[in-house]
């Protein structure tokens, strides 16, 4: 698929304005450019999240496709039906044999990391044509800030609190692109909301593939990472500066890293910019600032190391 932004920037909008979305919020310009590169011939499931709540109180919506609203756990599920149908009415003839219609799936990291995992593998592995789109705020947002598996380790949530026991989570993030990896998935990327044209392109290539695709983007969340509205693309821009976030896509079995930055950013100049990371300024024993540089270290390594051998 051959991207016009010239035409994008011409063309409506496919989610509508009025929505209930936070001043600041991130999620929204991910929602239009999805819908700017897939066009209308598209059905969308979207699990409880952030977005399917502030974009659809009833009797209002801010979608203008096809779509449909998944309880946390079924999105893929959900999808992988739709997509099943649609191919069985091809196959019957009811539909035309050319139809172009694009199946997309979205879910916050709550109801794709967690919740939703069992129905993303099962969608993955059954090899639907469709795309699941991860929005990762690194916690659940939408229920009070909770902790979730792609927490960063550290951080202040309402269920991972820092008190004289325990500085914020204890555990590691899971990383779910490699598992998704792990599914032998066609195409499977990550994607920031501060690098637009990357996301988009992504999107494009994934809705050329015949089989299921997976994009996990780094969507900033003001309320739950403790910053300001106005500095949530930079906080966003930041992860990717430090290669906590690395921009990167395998497209069947080959590895590309899509920004190499040249100036690098330590982990702690993103970390301490965000109120969730606040307490490790002031008391850090356990060492997490380093333990998170060190991380980002090896994880970039051994990501450089996959491009240049070009194996899964």
């Amino acid at each position: 698929m051959t991207l016009s932004y010239k035409k994008m920037s011409r063309d409506g909008e496919l989610l509508a304005g009025g929505h209930r979305s936070c001043a600041g919020c991130t999620a929204p310009a991910i929602l239009r450019q999805v819908l700017h590169v897939s066009g209308p011939d598209v059905v969308v499931a979207f699990a409880t999240s952030c977005m399917e709540v502030t974009t659809t109180i009833f009797p209002h919506t801010a979608w203008r496709v096809p779509y449909v609203h998944c309880a946390f756990e079924n999105a893929a599920a959900t999808l992988s039906g739709v997509e099943a149908a649609h191919r069985a009415l091809v196959r019957r003839g009811r539909l035309s044999a050319d139809s172009k219609t694009r199946f997309i799936a979205f879910g916050g990291d709550g109801g794709t990391y967690d919740i939703g995992f069992q129905s993303l593998s099962g969608a993955m592995e059954r090899g639907h044509r469709m795309l699941y789109i991860c929005y990762d705020n690194n916690a659940y947002m939408n229920t009070g800030i909770q902790r979730s598996s792609a927490t960063p380790r550290g951080a202040n949530t309402y269920t991972s609190p820092v008190g004289q026991a325990f500085a914020g989570k204890r555990q590691t993030r899971k990383d779910l692109t490699a598992c998704m990896i792990a599914h032998g998935v066609p195409y499977v990327a990550t994607a920031s909301v501060s690098h637009p044209r990357d996301f988009m392109n992504k999107v494009a290539r994934a809705l050329d593939v015949d089989g299921p695709t997976f994009i996990n983007i780094l969507q900033s969340c003001h309320r739950g990472w403790r910053c300001r509205p106005e500095d949530s693309i930079e906080q966003a821009r930041l992860a990717v500066e430090t290669r906590f976030w690395p921009l990167y896509e395998v497209d069947h079995g080959t590895w590309k890293v899509n920004y190499k930055p040249k100036e690098v950013v330590p982990v702690s100049q993103w970390l301490t910019q965000q109120g969730r990371f606040k307490h490790l300024v002031k008391n850090d024993p356990e060492g997490l600032l380093d333990w998170h540089q060190q991380r980002v270290e090896q994880e970039w390594v051994a990501l450089l190391a996959k491009e240049e051998q070009g194996a899964r």
